[in-house]
C-alpha cells in the first residue's frame, strides 16, 4: 500500500539535485542571429576532464567539440557538442569529460 509513498520519500534528494538540469537544444540561424551569439566572449579548451561549479545560469553555443557532461551527486550525464545551444543553471556542479576540443561562444546571465 505504501510503496509508492516510500519510493517518493527516497527520491526526494534526488529530485531536488536533477531540478538543476542542463538542457540541450539545435538553434536556428535565424534564433543565433536574434541571440547575437557572434558578439559573445568566446572560450575554448583541449579534451580532458574539468570539473566546474556555475555561479551564475551560461548560455553557450559550441562551435567546435563533443562533450559529455556529468552532474555532481548522480551517474546521468548530458551529451552536447558542435551546433548545440546549451542552457546550463546557476548552482550546477558538475564534470565536463570533453573528447574533441571545446570552442563556444558563451554569456552568463544578469543577476
Amino acid at each position: 500500500m505504501a510503496t509508492g509513498s516510500d519510493t517518493s520519500s527516497t527520491s526526494s534528494t534526488a529530485a531536488a539535485a536533477s531540478s538543476l538540469s542542463i538542457t540541450v537544444e539545435k538553434p536556428s540561424s535565424s534564433q543565433l542571429t536574434e541571440l547575437g551569439i557572434k558578439s559573445w566572449p568566446k572560450w575554448g579548451c583541449p579534451p580532458g576532464k574539468f570539473p566546474l561549479k556555475f555561479d551564475a545560469e551560461e548560455i553557450c553555443y559550441l562551435l567546435k567539440g563533443k562533450v559529455k557532461a556529468y552532474t555532481k551527486g548522480s551517474s546521468e550525464c548530458v551529451e552536447f557538442g558542435a551546433g548545440d545551444l546549451v542552457t546550463i543553471p546557476k548552482g550546477l556542479s558538475c564534470t565536463w569529460d570533453v573528447s574533441v576540443a571545446v570552442d563556444k561562444h558563451y554569456k552568463f546571465a544578469s543577476s
